[in-house]
């Protein structure tokens, strides 16, 4: 056995790199039937799935410019990141966008902006910027609420989310004094952490489902009762990355913490269906929110991904006949973010917010029920001049998910979907989790949110204007496309230039004042 040791102990590196590389070789050649690459090119052919492994990395830190990824480029990216860790977030030299690209955002200035008396409160707080409307006080709810931000922590779940990035978002609300949205996974330890919460659910009515998967009425008074800082309720009705879609918890995600909260059973697959069990068509979810409001006391809303506009048109048309209806609702847009969605969910279906905003809000105006609700914007709005603009369409309120994330750590890794979230964001790994200090990560979250405000109060006041509320639509220009594929300067911008007076070269030449070298 000794002089075997020996012998293979003699026996140089380099030629056991070769013995591996001939077995990897006899492997592609003789057993490998799944890889065409790598059988008709063996060993080399690895290459070039380890390349293309890393590819998104390669294009997101080398090839990509500063303006070009989706959905975060590096310029928002950077922002967000420098924001939350209250550091220099300006640039220099002038904006490197490309401000002439269609749908670029002009917010109009006045000449002469607004001014703060010395005692206003943004004084001693330069970030204070609550919501201008409340929550619930047309409709008489027992219990109204103003929510004390106007950019919040939009709908994520304990279970696509780590415990600890949930935690470092409640406590961040807490500090930046706005609300955290439990997403539809039910409400966890990690949501109670001080900060004010909306208790959202879909169609697995998870936290407050029975054992048959059904809505619980007494489930969800308890869970009121039990947790004061629940301050509204939200029905899902879809979402922007996969509206109409269920979603799916596998079994081997589900951990017995996992289970307790959401009221499922260990190790068994959840299948969200695609539709609510509750209701079945409008004047039922009319008469939904009604009960929960009723036995609850809490500002009852939903939130949607938009499409098509028939069922909203008799919504108002029944808010208007019963004078009930929801006391917010949550737009989403087909731009929104999810753990995992199919290509042709994310790409495909439901508007983007713009115009989906649009199609609600002017039903709603139509119908003068926009004093009634508090719309709330959900959709890559976590950017002061995006919230100008979803502001100067009727907004109230934003909430933000992706941007919360990478102000707490997240990279964009895009790998939400595999459990290897690299920043344990978004990840049930307790190794990768290890890596988020909850309160620094917290103070960041809330840092983002005191700095996102401060300029959006600024970009206000630079408007004219006390509180972005009073944006209107004329405040905000976009670039659009008109179809024409040119014109003149004369036919744009509709006016002639002044002719300008010249003689020749020659005189130029000989002006007294003419710089350079030229006069020596």
């Amino acid at each position: 056995m000794e002089s075997i040791l020996n012998f293979l102990g003699s026996i140089s590196l380099w030629v056991w790199i070769i013995v591996a590389l001939l077995l990897i070789a006899l492997r592609d050649i003789f057993f490998n039937r799944k890889h065409t690459i790598s059988h008709n090119f063996p060993v080399v052919g690895h290459l070039r799935y380890m390349l293309e492994s890393i590819g998104p990395e390669i294009r997101q830190y080398f090839v990509a410019n500063n303006r070009e990824e989706l959905p975060f480029n590096r310029i928002e990216r950077s922002w967000v990141y420098a924001s939350s860790k209250n550091e220099n977030n300006y640039e220099g030299f002038g904006t490197d966008r490309d401000i002439y690209l269609h749908q670029h955002i002009f917010v109009k200035n006045c000449m002469i902006p607004f001014k703060m008396e010395k005692d206003h409160p943004n004084k001693s707080d330069k970030s204070f910027l609550p919501c201008a409307k409340v929550i619930g006080l047309y409709n008489n709810r027992k219990k109204p609420y103003r929510p004390g931000s106007v950019i919040n922590v939009s709908a994520m779940s304990f279970g696509s989310l780590s415990a600890k990035a949930v935690e470092s978002l409640n406590i961040g609300v807490q500090k930046a004094n706005a609300f955290h949205n439990t997403g539809e996974g039910g409400l966890s330890p990690y949501h109670s952490n001080g900060g004010d919460v909306i208790f959202h659910f879909g169609t697995g009515y998870f936290g407050v489902r029975d054992e048959y998967g059904n809505f619980s009425m007494q489930k969800m008074k308890e869970l009121v009762q039990k947790n004061p800082f629940i301050r509204a309720i939200e029905i899902k009705l879809s979402q922007g990355a996969k509206p109409g879609k269920g979603g799916v918890l596998p079994g081997a995600k589900i951990s017995p913490e996992i289970a307790k909260i959401r009221g499922v059973e260990v190790g068994k697959d959840v299948l969200s269906p695609s539709a609510h069990k509750a209701f079945t068509n409008v004047p039922e979810l009319l008469q939904f929110i009604e009960n929960i409001a009723e036995e609850t006391g809490l500002p009852v809303g939903i939130k949607a991904a938009i499409g098509k506009t028939e069922q909203w048109e008799l919504l108002a048309e029944l808010m208007v006949k019963t004078n009930n209806g929801p006391d917010f609702i949550t737009i989403d847009g087909g731009e929104g973010g999810t753990g995992a969605a199919p290509p042709s969910f994310a790409d495909h279906v439901s508007l983007p917010w713009v115009y989906g905003f649009t199609a609600i809000y002017k039903i709603f105006q139509k119908h003068k029920l926009t004093d009634r609700v508090v719309f709330i914007g959900s959709g890559k709005l976590g950017f002061p001049a995006k919230a100008a603009m979803a502001f100067a369409m009727g907004v109230d309120c934003i909430n933000v998910a992706r941007e919360a994330m990478m102000s707490i750590g997240c990279i964009q890794a895009q790998v939400c979907h595999t459990n290897r979230c690299p920043s344990g964001v978004a990840t049930q790994s307790k190794w990768l989790q290890n890596g988020i200090d909850i309160p620094l990560k917290s103070d960041r979250l809330a840092q983002y949110f005191k700095t996102f405000r401060k300029e959006f109060i600024e970009i206000t006041h630079a408007s004219g204007y006390e509180h972005p509320c009073q944006f209107t639509m004329q405040d905000v220009d976009l670039n659009v496309d008109d179809g024409e594929l040119t014109k003149t300067l004369e036919e744009s911008f509709k006016y002639s230039k002044t002719p300008v007076e010249y003689t020749c070269a020659e005189d130029l030449k000989q002006c007294t004042y003419l710089g350079g070298s030229y006069t020596s």
